[in-house]
């Protein structure tokens, strides 16, 4: 919930994330607040990539506290056979995140060919949309 659903809550935003077990909440990042979690069901794993290649991984349970600062690209991993579910909030009233598919998407492929040095080939295999939570693989 945002300001734009509730008008007031012009400092913080705050939703429910559900995972499946074994579903991924993509790649992505919040340009413009820091994100806390607290985990209210399930298992999950989560990597954080902080500056100067620097990648931090922690393992959750139920009860415990997660915290991404603003910018920082993150994903959160069900680990567990049941539903990971999640309280998030943020310290903007606005909510705003760029994932990394529809940042990929949103470029040119030679870009991204370029930059990632891979064959244009490769790219046009990667999704050509936002996913959000990328269901587990059977």
């Amino acid at each position: 919930m945002s300001v734009k659903e509730f008008p007031i809550s012009t400092s913080m935003t705050g939703s429910v994330i559900e995972l499946q077990p074994g579903a991924l909440r993509e790649m992505h990042w919040h340009p413009n607040a820091d994100e806390w979690q607290y985990y209210l069901a399930g298992t999950a794993e989560m990597t954080v990539f902080l500056a100067e290649a620097t990648a931090v991984t922690e393992h959750f349970n139920a009860g415990d506290v997660g915290y991404v600062p603003m910018g920082a690209g993150h994903y959160i991993k069900n680990t567990g056979d049941e539903v990971c579910r999640i309280l998030i909030g943020f310290n903007n009233g606005n909510y705003e995140a760029i994932d990394l598919s529809q940042w990929l998407a949103s470029n040119p492929k030679d870009v991204i060919a370029t930059n990632l040095g891979i064959r244009e080939s490769i790219v046009n295999k990667l999704p050509q949309g936002k996913l959000f939570a990328i269901p587990p693989k059977h």
